[in-house]
C-alpha cells in the first residue's frame, strides 16, 4: 500500500474515531449538563498538556530528521571517497587502473542495486558489498608504486579507502529503524491523552467544535506518522537515496 494512502487513511481515521466518540458522548449526556462549565483547573492542565506533547513531537522529528540528514551524509561521504579511488589511480599504469577502476564500478552498482533494497527491506547491508569493497582495498594495497608519483599517490588512495569503508560502516548503523520503543509508546499515549483532554473540555456542542477536533486529531495523526517515516532513512518514503552514487558514477545506472 502507497505511504500517501497510508496517511490519509490514518488521518481520515483520527478525524472519525473523535467525531464518533464526540458525537456518542453527546447523546449520552445528562440533560441538565452545561457544557459551558468546564473547570478551570482542567482548561488550564490541557494547555500545559498540548504545550508538553508539542515539544515532545518537535524533538521527536528534529532526532529522525537528523539521523536522516546524518544517513545521507553517509552516502555522499563514501560515494566521494570511490570517486576519488577512481580518478587518482590515473597515474598507475593502464591495467592496475582499470582493474582499480572495474572494481569501484562493480562495488558501486552493487550498493546502488542489491544493496540498497537489502537496506530497505531488512535493515542491513549485504556480505556480497563487503566482498567487493575487499576487493577494492586490495587492489589498492596491495600494488607497489614502481615511481616516484605513483608513491605520492599511493598513501591519499589508501586514505580514500579508509575514508570508504567508514562512511559504509556509518551507513550499515544507521539502516533500520532509529526510535526506541519506548519512545513510540510515549508518543503514542502523549497524542491518546492530549486528544482525550478534548473530551473533558466538553468539545460536541457545534459543527465548529467537531471540525476543529478532527483537525487537531489529524494533525496529530500527520506528525506521528512522519516521525515513523524518517524513523527508517533508508527505507521509507522521504529517505535517503542514492543520488550522491549515481552523480559521480552515471554510468552505474545504465
Amino acid at each position: 500500500m502507497p505511504e500517501w494512502l497510508v496517511l490519509t487513511l490514518l488521518m481520515l481515521a483520527a478525524c472519525v474515531v473523535v467525531v464518533i466518540i464526540t458525537l456518542v458522548r453527546h447523546r449520552r449526556a445528562a440533560d441538565d449538563e452545561d457544557p459551558t462549565e468546564t473547570p478551570d483547573v482542567i482548561e488550564y492542565m490541557t494547555m500545559w498538556i498540548g504545550v508538553v506533547y508539542a515539544i515532545v513531537l518537535g524533538l521527536a522529528i528534529a532526532g529522525v530528521w537528523e539521523g536522516r540528514s546524518a544517513a545521507q551524509e553517509h552516502v555522499r561521504a563514501e560515494a566521494v571517497a570511490l570517486h576519488e579511488i577512481s580518478e587518482r589511480v590515473r597515474v598507475y599504469p593502464a591495467e592496475v587502473r582499470d582493474r582499480i577502476r572495474d572494481d569501484v564500478n562493480a562495488y558501486v552498482g552493487h550498493v546502488v542495486t542489491t544493496e540498497w533494497r537489502t537496506m530497505a527491506d531488512d535493515g542491513r547491508i549485504t556480505e556480497r558489498g563487503t566482498e567487493l569493497l575487499d576487493r577494492v582495498r586490495r587492489d589498492v594495497t596491495d600494488y607497489q608504486p614502481r615511481t616516484d608519483f605513483e608513491a605520492q599517490a599511493y598513501q591519499p588512495l589508501v586514505d580514500q579507502v579508509a575514508a570508504a569503508d567508514q562512511a559504509r560502516s556509518a551507513r550499515a548503523e544507521s539502516t533500520g529503524e532509529t526510535m526506541p520503543g519506548v519512545v513510540w509508546f510515549g508518543l503514542i499515549s502523549g497524542a491518546v491523552v492530549t486528544i482525550g483532554m478534548i473530551f473533558a473540555l466538553q468539545i460536541r456542542r457545534t459543527s465548529r467544535e467537531l471540525v476543529l477536533a478532527g483537525l487537531f486529531s489529524a494533525l496529530i495523526a500527520f506528525l506521528l506518522f512522519l516521525i515513523w517515516d524518517f524513523d527508517a532513512p533508508y527505507g521509507r518514503g522521504i529517505a535517503a537515496s542514492t543520488d550522491p552514487f549515481l552523480r559521480l558514477f552515471p554510468h552505474v545506472g545504465d
